[in-house]
């Protein structure tokens, strides 16, 4: 295996943990619910194992989210922005494990600061 691929092996790792997380499932019940070991599981989140396309597929279903969120490392043109360009993956993983109410409050807290953000830069150009 390549370095290319190790780093985008243990980049959907990542996100398949995040996901799984988010979803409140351990390795265990993720797997069971899979029909998987949980050493596969864990294989899969670390990078050591990549899963065939109808396994990647049943992640992505059992954890609801889309491939795009696992794979958009792997495709890169110079219009499209991945979320690792926008956000940093410490912020997305700690967010993810907000409850609802807790997103709603972090989501008022970041329009109140870009509100904030906004004036003062107005108040700098007309000095």
């Amino acid at each position: 295996m390549n370095k290319r691929e190790e780093e985008l092996r243990k980049s959907i790792g990542k996100k398949i943990k995040l996901a799984r997380a988010r979803a409140n499932y351990t390795q265990e019940e993720l797997a069971e619910k899979l029909s998987l070991s949980p050493r596969y599981i864990s294989q899969l989140e670390r990078g050591i194992a990549f899963g065939s396309a109808t396994t990647i597929t049943s992640v992505c279903n059992a954890l609801n989210i889309g491939s795009d969120f696992l794979f958009e490392d792997l495709i890169k043109n110079n219009d499209s922005k991945n979320v690792s360009d926008l956000i940093s993956f410490s912020f997305l993983e700690n967010y993810m494990k907000l409850n609802n109410y807790n997103r709603l409050v972090l989501e008022a807290l970041a329009n109140e600061l870009v509100k904030l953000q906004k004036a003062t830069e107005n108040r700098q150009k007309e000095a």
